[in-house]
């Protein structure tokens, strides 16, 4: 064990609601410290006074970092990601716990933070060399490979007030990337800048990684996440709810909220003028013995069935569903009426109750957990209903193809197919 980022019960409170006047008057002065002394016999001297017009933005976090290790660290907003890393690069102080943190660390926490605006974009980069404690030398070594990578060479000697805002990012990052600290702390904002530097910018982070420099990523970016890091931090409302490798963990997050019992009701879907068209009912995943399951064998197969109501005749309705990867990936599209038979059959839907089956096949889904939609239209007519992450359920691979083996498969099918080996005598 060689952590280079130590962190126990690291907390940070904020004052919401309040405007931190300067006291104007010595009476004034006196009126604000018998206040705080008061707030701080109230709290029990540990700074942990609870009231309304606090929020904690971290509570309570701990972990580590190896040397070398790239830790991604993925939530919601407001999930406390910005805060946390402001503490790591000293931004801001934490309201309660201890951290250790052993080597140089570059931020590139927001656009340009550390840039002087009337400074030109050479002199910016000394001085972030120099705020990084780099000698002059170690900086003239990087200059022309810090200027190629940002792409502003043509602007290097103008203030920096004066670039865009993909300008100030291009130059932050290649700066931060490029002069060597140990710890390298990136928030999200890649986003700023187009597809093209976003890819130069995750390489140039990949090769930092490989060099043996220790990486704490946050981004919304899962693909990102997943090609980047070893393993993740997940945070919902200040705390840490799960560590654990990438993958787990961008599922795990991806997860939040959704349904996961194998089973979704609607409540009745009334319009404002009277009752819906089309009311669904419920969303349900079935094993070969017709059971509600939220875990199913991928070797026998599974059905998935939609219930709804019609409370008027429909012409040319299709009900069908969206299956999806829990990163959002696509996995298929089907209707029920997709067979020209089954439209011409059903091409009138008169009121009633109705259940829509569709059976999965054995050996078709790779092991993993996926995401159910709904939809029910007339195509580029109207849309009567729509939900986009209906349920979430598992796919269990056990006895699939390949299963004797134990590394992962890439892709969300695992197909049993057919192949043949035959001795090519020359």
């Amino acid at each position: 064990m060689n952590p280079v980022i130590r962190i126990e019960n690291i907390s940070k409170r904020y004052r919401i609601g309040t405007v931190h006047d300067r006291p104007d008057t010595l009476r004034d002065l006196l009126t604000t410290g018998a206040k705080r002394v008061g707030r701080l016999l109230k709290s029990g001297h540990d700074g942990r006074y609870e009231g309304p017009s606090y929020i904690w933005a971290l509570k309570d976090i701990s972990f580590e970092v190896e040397r070398g290790q790239v830790l991604g660290i993925v939530g919601r907003n407001g999930a406390g990601k910005s805060t946390l890393l402001k503490i790591l690069s000293r931004v801001t102080d934490p309201t309660l716990g201890y951290g250790e943190i052993h080597g140089r660390v570059g931020s590139l926490l927001e656009v340009g933070t550390g840039f002087h605006p009337e400074l030109s974009g050479r002199e910016n980069i000394y001085l972030n060399g120099a705020i990084l404690g780099m000698h002059r030398e170690e900086i003239d070594r990087k200059f022309d490979e810090i200027v190629e990578f940002s792409e502003v060479g043509k602007f290097i000697d103008t203030p920096v007030k004066r670039f865009s805002s993909g300008m100030y990012l291009r130059l932050a990052f290649a700066v931060a990337a490029h002069l060597e600290p140990e710890i390298l702390v990136v928030d999200e904002v890649l986003a700023v800048g187009d597809a093209e530097f976003q890819l130069k910018c995750l390489g140039k982070m990949n090769d930092v990684a490989q060099e043996g420099r220790t990486v704490l990523f946050v981004s919304h970016n899962m693909s990102a996440i997943l090609r980047l890091t070893q393993e993740t931090i997940v945070l919902d409302q200040g705390k840490m709810i799960m560590r654990a490798p990438t993958p787990q963990a961008v599922d795990h997050y991806l997860n939040m909220g959704l349904n996961k019992q194998g089973e979704r009701i609607w409540a009745d879907n009334k319009s404002v003028d009277g009752e819906a068209p089309f009311v669904p009912v419920a969303l349900r995943v079935l094993n070969p013995k017709g059971e509600v399951v939220d875990t199913v064998n991928a070797t026998v197969g599974f059905s998935i069935e939609l219930e709804y109501r019609l409370n008027q005749e429909i012409s040319g309705l299709r009900v069908g569903i969206y299956m999806m990867t829990t990163r959002g990936e696509f996995v298929f599209t089907s209707f029920d009426t997709d067979d020209p038979e089954m439209f011409e059959k059903h091409t009138m839907r008169k009121p009633g109750h109705y259940i829509s089956r569709c059976t999965i096949p054995p050996d078709l889904m790779n092991e993993g957990r996926y995401v159910l939609g709904v939809n029910a239209s007339v195509y580029r007519i109207q849309r009567y209903f729509q939900d986009d992450k209906a349920l979430i359920f598992t796919v269990d691979a056990t006895g699939g193809p390949g299963m004797h083996w134990p590394e992962p498969r890439l892709g969300p099918v695992r197909p049993n197919l057919d192949w043949t080996i035959g001795k090519v005598d020359r």
